[in-house]
């Protein structure tokens, strides 16, 4: 265990919304657990009433999440074995950002890896904290047109099937509690509202 300076993750800025005088003050941070992809913390907080709190956080350089869209309206998903769901789950393309990677080349990266394509379009849809109670884990959600096949090689502890399923058919699985991962159903809901405004 050791006294360290935590990671800073890639977090975009606060909004008008977020800005408040509810905000904790760190007093220390101490690293417990360091990781490959997570780095677990035991920090004291100061609470706006003066009391001292422990929180335990796990630190994580933050995600990219990928609903690809291909030429005949289809949301290519993949399957793959998610072992702390201990379950097969079918999901967007998504990755972990390398330390000061732009969240776009990693997407990009991404999509080419878990999918085979490259996308022709890259557009930002927003993002979300993935358990704000005790990460800093970020995912930044994007949506992906005019695909090109061009598939990267995909890391050797990643099995994936890639699952191509018309947009109504997400929808109900997602309806039906079919599917159960909080970036895929986030990002397809606005990947849904983006192309139904621009008419597609």
């Amino acid at each position: 265990m050791s006294q360290q300076e935590p990671p800073q993750p890639q977090q975009p800025p606060a909004s008008p919304h977020e800005q408040s005088r509810l905000t904790e003050t760190t007093v220390s941070s101490e690293l417990i657990y360091d990781g490959a992809i997570i780095h677990l913390y035991l920090d004291e907080v100061r609470l706006i009433n003066g009391h001292h709190k422990r929180r335990e956080v796990i630190r994580h350089n933050g995600a990219v999440a990928i609903v690809p869209v291909d030429a005949q309206g289809n949301v290519v998903l993949v399957r793959q074995y998610r072992y702390a769901a201990g379950r097969v789950l079918l999901e967007v393309p998504a990755g972990t950002l390398e330390a000061g990677e732009a969240p776009e080349v990693c997407a990009a990266r991404e999509l080419q890896e878990e999918a085979g394509y490259r996308p022709g379009k890259l557009e930002r849809l927003g993002g979300i904290y993935a358990a704000p109670s005790y990460t800093t884990e970020f995912i930044h959600l994007f949506m992906a047109t005019d695909l090109e096949p061009s598939r990267l090689t995909v890391d050797d502890d990643e099995f994936l099937e890639v699952y191509p399923l018309p947009m109504d058919e997400v929808m109900r699985l997602i309806e039906a509690g079919e599917i159960r991962d909080g970036k895929t159903i986030s990002g397809v809901l606005l990947a849904r509202e983006r192309l139904r405004r621009a008419g597609r």
